[in-house]
Order: structure tokens, then C-alpha cells, then sequence
């Protein structure tokens, strides 16, 4: 590391997560946890998540950036939205999400328990 910065990338990541048509990995900087989250075509939080941690809707907090792709995130409140390349996104707990198109879509999330967490 040199002396006041810290450069690190997802090619050396601390915790790599493949669930069903998803990719996770992790890097700490510091005491923050920062995960690229990569879905691909087809993807559904139901069929690809749920499953592996027991929920009927994702129960996690997320705070990122798209780097490409499209995403439908729907709330158990009605309210969704579909975000895509460039947008940055807040999502509380209580939500299903499914990829739209034929791109994968890859995200930067930056909420500390998330990153650490998603999909174990």
C-alpha cells in the first residue's frame, strides 16, 4: 500500500460467491467491504437467491453504482425501478430483482453487510 492511498482490484478478491448465473466478489478496504456483483441474462433474485438464503424476498440493504446492464428491482411497497448503466441506486430490504435484457448486468455496492453477506 503507499502512503496514503490504497488501490486494490476484483482480481484479488477476498471472497468470490457463485450462486445460479451470479458472480460476487469482495475486496476490504480498510474496514469497508466493497462487492461487484455480476448477474447475467436470465437472472432472478427468486429462482437464484432465495434459495440459497431462505427468504420469499431479499432482505438485504444496497447502496451502488451499475457498470453496465439493466436491472428491474421491484419493492414489496409497489414502487420499481429499472436501473441501469451509470444510475446509482439505494434499495431497502423487502425486494425482488431480475435482470432485463440480454446483458449481464454488473454492480458496485458499497453498503458494508451487504458486500460482506449477499448470497451465503
Amino acid at each position: 500500500m503507499s502512503a496514503g492511498i490504497h488501490k486494490l482490484d476484483f482480481s484479488n478478491s477476498d471472497d468470490v460467491r457463485a450462486p445460479e448465473k451470479t458472480k460476487v466478489e469482495t475486496i476490504s478496504v480498510g474496514n469497508t467491504k466493497v462487492a461487484r456483483m455480476t448477474v447475467q441474462p436470465g437472472w432472478i433474485w427468486k429462482e437464484c437467491i432465495s434459495p440459497i438464503v431462505g427468504t420469499e424476498s431479499c432482505q438485504a440493504q444496497h447502496l451502488g453504482v451499475v457498470q453496465s446492464g439493466s436491472l428491474l428491482i421491484q419493492h414489496e411497497d409497489g414502487s420499481s425501478e429499472t436501473i441501469t448503466k451509470g444510475d446509482v441506486y439505494a434499495c431497502k430490504p423487502g425486494h425482488q430483482a431480475q435482470v432485463v435484457g440480454d446483458e449481464q448486468c454488473v454492480m458496485i455496492e458499497f453498503d458494508a453487510s451487504t458486500a460482506g453477506d449477499y448470497a451465503k
